[in-house]
């Protein structure tokens, strides 16, 4: 699944494709969205935002489009009325004289007036956003204080924390805190929340800033210089099982935590 800084790319791909021309044509596939097409029709897009996994399109006619691409959705930009070779379902074209973005696969799709937005069920639960809100260590450090007695393995994955961290970002936040997966914020030294707090903040916005890369870039530079791939090179414990710690040298372990695929160090993450 995209996790927020996959999405805040992709509204950025979509802003840049149609803020501010007419939309000539848009479509959606399920019948119960058919009837805000014409709604839509001729409006101007002025923004698009994200929370978390969600993505925001802002008419000028005080009209939202909320999607979840979920596990499969997919955002392309493409030429205007250009379509890509895909086996995917087309569930939203948005056309305009030079551009078109399509939306394949979604299934959570909706339209609704702006003032309504906060309460859509998603939105009105989910946490800040790092990479559309002004979020500083500070609010991140409240916020564990009000999931103190949740484990940091499920806790990174609630949405009700933060938005947007997702599998490959919870594995790297506690290894760069370095916290082990099993403890909780209350069991943690406060160096080890400021340093976890930080590196929500920082490993969310580099990510989102490199295509994924959540490694110390001046080590994924000397790394790319000995001939390593991409994927070797691109995170610091996520994927590595078996691997040496970057850091340590100690084998990286991989456990299944909220039934899903979570790595860490033993050592530079010891209980």
């Amino acid at each position: 699944m995209p996790e927020g800084p996959e999405i805040r790319r992709a509204a950025d791909r979509v802003q840049k494709a149609l803020a501010h021309l007419p939309v000539m044509e848009i479509f959606f596939a399920f019948p119960q969205l058919k009837g805000y097409e014409s709604l839509l029709q001729g409006t101007k897009i002025t923004r698009v935002d994200t929370k978390g996994k969600a993505m925001l399109i802002r008419f000028d006619n005080g009209y939202t489009m909320y999607s979840h691409n979920q596990l499969y959705g997919r955002w392309y930009v493409k030429q205007a009325y250009e379509y890509p070779k895909t086996n995917r379902q087309l569930r939203v074209a948005i056309h305009n004289e030079k551009k078109s973005a399509l939306l394949y696969s979604a299934s959570d799709i909706e339209v609704m007036r702006d003032e309504e937005v906060h309460l859509h069920p998603f939105i009105a639960r989910v946490g800040p956003d790092i990479l559309s809100e002004d979020v500083t260590s500070g609010d991140i450090l409240t916020r564990m204080e009000a999931f103190r007695k949740r484990k940091w393995a499920h806790l990174l994955l609630d949405q009700g924390f933060v938005a947007g961290i997702g599998n490959y970002l919870r594995s790297e936040i506690l290894f760069v805190s370095g916290i082990h997966p099993t403890l909780r914020p209350m069991d943690c030294r406060d160096d080890q929340l400021i340093l976890a707090a930080d590196a929500i903040i920082h490993l969310m916005k580099q990510s989102y800033e490199t295509a994924g890369i959540t490694n110390d870039l001046q080590l994924v530079e000397k790394l790319k210089q000995e001939g390593l791939t991409r994927s070797r090179y691109r995170h610091w414990v996520f994927n590595r099982e078996g691997a040496s710690c970057y850091r340590c040298g100690t084998e990286i372990e991989k456990i299944m935590a909220a039934s899903r695929r979570l790595y860490y160090c033993p050592h530079c993450q010891s209980k």
